[in-house]
């Protein structure tokens, strides 16, 4: 087996030695052929110089350098494209992932599936960003059609030959784990140990990750547009059950309900709909817009 493990890089520049130090203890051991390819994704430290440096020292190491900041699962996406051999490997580069569990996942993908997950026994997260977690899987799920959305992780191998599903793919709007569905059919899980950060903070706060769901669910999936045509037809019933009992009220009685509180309550039921359901379409439009000028969802400014 050979493998090409993919580690996108943001502010990593205190964590990337000891990374490369670990796996070069464990994929000599996994594989017969192995690299390591480290996308740097825009960072504002000396990420890209530690590249370089390790890139010189060990052969089976290659650096990327994006022309900014584009984000995690898109510097990935570059990663997992540049990739060589015939088994990927992604992890992130706070060594919360630990490499020594490499074995775990593989083993596992041995068995016939196209995409293992090495998911946290232990999840080290506050509150607020354990709920945002949850509704991102919760979001994966209706998006990938599978269970095994609520144990996706950034640690994860799968078969190099998935990709070729998703090799035409130029939306700036990534979502690996999306992606990864278009070419596999066979998924699993495997308990994995995470550790705690090595060093820095996460950049994902609660507002991005909420950020991340809808425009994960408004990207990949048609789920908002059923829910507003929904809504508008259940308020629609709404608001022909109150015209029938108003004209019915009025022909029993010969008087029509008083009160300007109650209209305005339909009003502004109705309204809400409404811009509840434009506001869906505006997603999906500017999502139109933004793929029409086809923007790339990264760009190499140095390798």
């Amino acid at each position: 087996m050979n493998i090409s493990v993919i580690v996108p890089v943001y502010k990593g520049a205190q964590t990337l030695e000891a990374l490369v130090q670990r796996l070069g203890e464990v994929l000599p051991k996994a594989a017969e052929e192995y690299e390591l390819i480290l996308v740097d994704d825009g960072s504002p430290d000396a990420s890209w110089e530690v590249i370089g440096r390790l890139a010189r020292e060990q052969a089976w190491v290659r650096g990327v350098k994006l022309l900014r900041n584009f984000g995690q699962h898109n510097a990935t996406l570059c990663g997992i494209r540049a990739a060589r051999y015939e088994v990927i490997v992604t992890l992130d580069d706070d060594l919360q992932n630990p490499p020594e569990e490499i074995p775990l996942l593989l083993a596992k993908l041995e068995q016939g599936f196209d995409v293992v997950y090495g998911s946290p026994q232990i999840v080290r997260q506050n509150l607020w960003r354990s709920l945002a977690s949850h509704v991102i899987r919760l979001v994966l799920r209706n998006v990938m059609g599978n269970e095994v959305a609520w144990q996706v992780s950034p640690f994860r191998a799968f078969h190099t030959r998935v990709r070729d599903a998703f090799a035409n793919y130029s939306s700036p709007s990534v979502f690996i784990d999306v992606l990864l569905t278009w070419g596999a059919a066979r998924f699993a899980a495997v308990p994995v140990r995470q550790d705690a950060r090595a060093a820095g903070v996460s950049t994902y706060t609660f507002g991005k990750l909420l950020s991340l769901a809808m425009n994960m669910l408004t990207g990949f999936s048609t789920l908002p547009l059923r829910a507003a045509s929904t809504i508008g037809f259940i308020f629609t019933l709404f608001g022909l059950g109150v015209l029938a009992y108003v004209i019915g009220r009025f022909l029993i009685t010969g008087y029509s309900i008083p009160g300007f509180p109650f209209l305005a309550s339909v009003i502004a039921i109705f309204s809400g709909a409404t811009l509840f359901a434009l506001g869906i379409m505006g997603e999906y439009l500017a999502r139109i817009y933004t793929h029409s000028m086809g923007q790339p969802p990264y760009v190499i400014r140095e390798n």
